[in-house]
């Protein structure tokens, strides 16, 4: 048989490996639920209790599957802060998302489900801006769910500081708690679960500095791996004494994650050695996304910063670059057991003219985790170029049970991003994957 013949008999069984071989192909829908600007973050349950999840941002909820019916939560004549051409800031009322040529901002930063009552109806936490209180609305039930009319508000917390805040279980308890700082500490908010519509109770982990309502940057998770929720800023982080019968301040331990705060803060063991790392953006208004890795000989513990995405492409091992990474949310998007992290740029923080690259794409993208012979790669996946996220992003399964849908509200609107998968062939497969700018 002639060379020519041996290469091709070859080509043909390369190419037929290729295509014999399948992989799941994750690729997205974007459903824009509506173009007005209500509100910095969003989120999903069912509300209604039909079986279809619902998608809340704002003022609004909007019914699934199709999110067409619009209803209300509470009273849409929120107050609005804008600045005249003169630069002097004012309020407007009932603004429905015309962002003008001035910035404006919204009175609901974060929200999130639970059922605060425990009717069975699943309610709705508001943080509002920053410096604000905390207030969840009553789920009206099967009598006004498919109504109009406000929902009952529960003022649970006058001041939420800090623009990342959280709503996760702090004390072990198995119930959410209000994490963020306010008043000058850090700390967290406990209700009293037989009446979670009476105030809160503020348990201050710090001493008092200088965290203020418009402070980046907080998170939450076992540092140490001693089964207690330990507290994270871009200093360092607090770790959770044995009890909290009595309130103290924790111990600190300074870690300079960043300089000037980014969005939400996590822990989670990314390269698998049995010691927890933190994920973080480092300039929630500028650049950088990183993840640190905990190292420990003895009792010595020492932190590397792993950059991610920084404010040069060539930063990136692809080439990806984009600004003001102000919301994190971190997932195992494609069921490989490993959690990836969701993010992307915030779109007007401060404008047309504010920050930086304000006007580049608003880009939304999730980052797969992968570990290969000790060696880790965030590998970058574009979800979208045109929505962005707000000061929340959340992942969250809407279309289906098994993989991550992704939910956003910003000044461009609110949005659902439908996670689509399907198999293809290898070779279909390779060629949609980003490409590395070194081996």
């Amino acid at each position: 048989m002639s060379k020519f013949a041996l290469l091709t008999l070859a080509a043909v069984s390369i190419s037929t490996q290729l295509h014999a071989k399948s992989h799941d192909l994750h690729t997205w829908q974007k459903v824009r639920i509506t173009d007005k600007f209500w509100a910095e973050g969003a989120h999903a349950t069912d509300l209604n209790k039909d079986g279809k999840i619902d998608v809340f941002s704002g003022p609004f909820w909007y019914e699934g599957p199709n999110f067409k019916t619009r209803r209300t939560i509470y009273s849409a004549t929120q107050t609005f802060k804008k600045k005249n051409a003169d630069g002097q800031e004012t309020t407007v009322q009932g603004f429905e998302g015309a962002l003008g040529t001035n910035n404006a901002y919204s009175d609901n930063f974060l929200t999130f489900p639970h059922d605060f009552d425990h009717d069975g109806w699943t309610d709705i936490m508001v943080y509002g801006f920053p410096g604000k209180d905390a207030s969840w609305y009553k789920n009206p039930g099967k009598k006004g769910i498919n109504g109009n009319d406000p929902w009952l508000r529960h003022r649970v917390l006058d001041v939420v500081d800090n623009e990342s805040p959280a709503f996760v279980d702090i004390d072990g308890d198995k119930k959410p708690d209000i994490l963020c700082n306010s008043g000058g500490y850090v700390g967290y908010a406990t209700a009293d679960w037989k009446d979670a519509g009476k105030p809160w109770t503020f348990h201050k982990i710090s001493d008092k500095g200088n965290w203020q309502r418009f402070t980046h940057g907080i998170g939450y998770g076992d540092v140490n791996k001693d089964g207690r929720t330990d507290i994270l800023d871009k200093d360092g982080w607090w770790e959770q004494p044995k009890s909290l019968k009595e309130e103290a301040v924790w111990k600190f331990h300074p870690v300079s994650f960043s300089k000037v705060g980014g969005a939400q803060m996590y822990v989670y063991d990314i390269n698998g050695d049995g010691l927890n790392d933190v994920i973080t953006s480092l300039e929630a208004h500028g650049f950088g996304l990183a993840w640190y890795e905990q190292s420990k000989q003895g009792e010595t513990v020492s932190w590397k910063q792993h950059l991610i995405v920084g404010s040069k492409k060539e930063e990136n091992n692809y080439g990806v670059k984009f600004s003001q990474p102000h919301a994190i949310d971190l997932v195992d998007m494609d069921g490989d057991g490993l959690k990836d992290i969701v993010t992307g740029k915030r779109f007007w923080a401060h404008g047309k003219s504010g920050d930086a690259e304000p006007n580049e794409p608003a880009v939304l993208y999730w980052f797969k985790l992968t570990r290969n012979k000790g060696v880790v790669d965030f590998v970058p996946h574009l979800i979208d170029s045109d929505s962005g996220i707000g000061t929340q992003v959340i992942a969250t399964t809407i279309s289906n049970k098994k993989y991550p849908d992704v939910v956003v509200g910003n000044k461009k609107g609110v949005f659902v991003h439908m996670h689509e998968v399907r198999k293809v062939s290898e070779a279909d497969w390779m060629a949609a994957q980003p490409k590395r700018l070194t081996p």
